[in-house]
């Protein structure tokens, strides 16, 4: 079963909010989304944050490794006015956040697993088993994904009615479908300069879908649909959907 739209807004709303907060899933939804991927890691005490780097200088006031903080040292931040004035004061979003609106507004949610070094197992397992719990009855669960395979394996092992997907840098790998095989993965998530229509085939031939990160561009973006590619990641959440409705 795959039940994903064929465009998923990057980190909720790109780069026209601040990336990772409520803030960005409503503009995306707002904008007629029905996909967003954000990242999930853990605080110190293990709570699931909403937040792509370990370091919290560049998405917010903060300072420090969000893993070595509680999570009320971070609520004491503000994560929106580094993007713009009119975003200051948004606080720290969490899974439990971020999954009550995406729920309510039937979105489909792709969680991307985000551990910090030596918390690969933990993160894996903490996330899926909250996702498995706040996702229980929904129409259609989110997709799991890591570039960490322990973190998959941990997710997998703790939820495995949750479909996962690995991501990867870099041209395709040779071992590519055993290490899909062995993390029962339902998708490759690949980068997308690496991605042509040999690719695909290669990927649908194994049974797997295929999503490209992260493409901006309409044209490119055009190709890798037309060539059945699965789904693209985009930031440009305000004109790669109209772009490529038919004229």
């Amino acid at each position: 079963m795959w039940p994903y739209p064929r465009i998923i807004a990057h980190r909720g709303a790109g780069r026209l909010a601040p990336e990772n907060t409520l803030a960005a899933m409503r503009l995306a939804a707002g904008l007629g989304l029905s996909m967003v991927e954000y990242d999930v890691a853990l605080s110190r005490d293990e709570m699931p944050i909403v937040l792509h780097d370990r370091d919290l200088r560049r998405t917010s006031n903060g300072h420090g490794n969000a893993d070595e903080l509680s999570f009320t040292d971070l609520a004491r931040y503000d994560f929106g006015g580094w993007h713009s004035p009119p975003y200051a004061g948004e606080p720290l979003a969490t899974l439990y956040s971020i999954a009550a609106f995406t729920l309510a507004n039937r979105m489909h949610s792709n969680i991307e697993i985000k551990p910090q070094p030596g918390r690969e197992a933990l993160t894996g397992r903490v996330v899926a088993q909250m996702a498995a719990r706040l996702w229980k009855d929904a129409e259609a669960p989110p997709l799991l994904s890591s570039f960490s395979e322990d973190a998959l394996r941990a997710a997998r092992d703790t939820a495995p009615q949750l479909p996962r997907a690995l991501l990867l840098e870099g041209p395709l790998a040779g071992d590519w479908s055993d290490r899909m095989s062995r993390l029962g993965c339902a998708a490759l998530h690949l980068e997308q300069e690496h991605i042509n229509p040999r690719v695909i085939q290669a990927v649908h031939r194994k049974g797997y879908k295929i999503a490209a990160w992260t493409v901006n561009d309409a044209e490119r973006a055009r190709d890798l649909l037309q060539w059945d590619c699965d789904a693209v990641f985009t930031d440009a959440i305000d004109t790669l959907p109209g772009a490529l409705q038919p004229t």
